[in-house]
């Protein structure tokens, strides 16, 4: 979200105050009790959206946290085909001297 849109959201949430105000005294509200009414009304609806924001979250679903599980699949399916092509390139003796070394670092304690 950049700046601007930021700004509009906080103006928009502002309008939607004075829109309420005008509705309640149209429909039969007074004075005080109108802005009461309307504020009461923004209120619950901003913290709706707030406890909408929490829930993603908490559970993790926010654009920032899918770019991110996006971004980490496709960098590990690109490692592994890479490694992959590699470990193809290699003359078998030398695939089954790497597999060997691999074996040997995964159970240190057995030598």
């Amino acid at each position: 979200m950049t700046k601007g849109q930021a700004l509009l959201i906080g103006l928009a949430v502002l309008g939607l105050g004075g829109l309420g105000y005008g509705l309640f005294q149209a429909s039969g509200f007074e004075g005080f009790n109108a802005g009461i009414a309307a504020s009461s009304l923004l209120m619950v609806l901003v913290l709706g959206w707030t406890a909408t924001y929490l829930l993603r979250a908490v559970t993790g679903n926010m654009t920032y946290m899918q770019q991110r599980r996006t971004y980490r699949s496709a960098y590990d399916a690109h490692t592994t085909e890479v490694l992959q092509r590699k470990f193809d390139a290699l003359s078998p003796e030398e695939q089954q001297q790497l597999l060997d070394q691999v074996a040997e670092q995964q159970q240190p304690g057995e030598a």
